[in-house]
């Protein structure tokens, strides 16, 4: 039996956080499971002829802070030599993302398996996405009407505001009703009109942390990491100073996690993190989700193992 070829589509390899990076645990889990890892950066993606191509480069992994990896020289692959792509570029989700997701695409329409799925990357921006379970949401608005978002915030009274297509807490602000600056935040965050934002109520429970919930192929880990913010700081992303505790899901969780994840087998998203605080669904982050080291530390539950037993299931299909 041929073994998987898989390619990792990411970031520069050689500058990752490698006591914390996902994408890496992702790929020692493959070459325990006897993959052939390739990698690729998105810039090293391209059509020729109608066909999806790479400037490849074969790959090792090791489970060494010192030497995590080694590469092999750059080849022309077609991307259909591949039984299945790993797309873990970091946001931003920029044009450029966009145009390697239709790169992808015409991979997949060979046959390949991406993850996740490349339309269902473009369709489901992260925090407009959540809005289809509103069930699981504290009130939320999304315009570029400034009067409706200030008419939003004084019924509401105590908002968070933040851009459609910010990470790792960047653009986050809370607003209350009578408070001052409301005007300057919300010209800056939609450049003065023009783009949509999203204004959610102020959830109290963020004190506790900001949950992220991972699951495959719409199951979900046992397990999550919360992300409790700093002192008087609103964001609890890890980028911006929170702390991650790793805790086990609640009732709540798993009811949540219930809600969400048919929708997400049916667009072919197979690694996916929710963002809940408290009792409510912020965020459905599908483009590189984190948080699976910070778990595994704490509760040695292979995520990223587990991830593979998934894609090759879906491989047998």
């Amino acid at each position: 039996m041929m073994p998987i070829k898989l390619l990792v589509v990411m970031d520069d390899v050689r500058q990752i956080n490698i006591k914390k990076d996902t994408s890496i645990a992702m790929l020692w889990a493959a070459a325990k499971h006897g993959y052939q890892l390739y990698y690729a950066e998105q810039d090293d993606l391209y059509i020729r002829d109608g066909r999806a191509y790479g400037q490849l480069r074969s790959l090792q992994v090791f489970e060494d802070y010192q030497k995590w990896h080694q590469l092999g020289e750059s080849v022309d692959t077609p991307l259909a030599d591949m039984n299945v792509i790993l797309m873990r570029k970091d946001p931003p989700f920029d044009m450029r993302f966009i145009y390697s997701t239709y790169i992808l695409e015409r991979a997949e329409s060979e046959g390949v398996l991406v993850v996740n799925k490349p339309q269902s990357l473009r369709d489901c921006n992260e925090k407009l996405f959540a809005t289809l379970f509103p069930h699981c949401m504290v009130p939320t608005l999304v315009s570029s009407n400034m009067l409706k978002v200030r008419a939003f915030i004084a019924e509401q009274g105590d908002v968070i505001v933040k851009p459609l297509d910010g990470m790792g807490g960047t653009g986050i602000f809370r607003l209350q009703h009578g408070g001052l600056n409301i005007g300057a935040t919300l010209e800056t965050l939609s450049e003065n009109g023009t783009l949509p934002i999203m204004a959610q109520r102020y959830i109290p429970d963020i004190v506790n942390g900001d949950k992220r919930i991972l699951l495959l192929d719409g199951e979900p880990v046992p397990f999550c990491l919360a992300r409790v913010p700093l002192a008087g700081e609103t964001r609890g992303n890890l980028a911006a100073g929170g702390t991650g505790e790793p805790r086990l899901l609640t009732p709540r969780d798993y009811w949540l996690a219930a809600q969400v994840g048919p929708e997400l087998k049916k667009r072919g998203l197979l690694f996916v993190g929710l963002d809940v605080i408290g009792d409510y669904i912020t965020e459905i982050n599908v483009t590189s989700p984190t948080c699976v080291r910070e778990i595994d530390r704490r509760y040695n539950f292979g995520i990223a193992d587990r991830l593979m037993m998934v894609i090759e299931k879906k491989l047998r299909h």
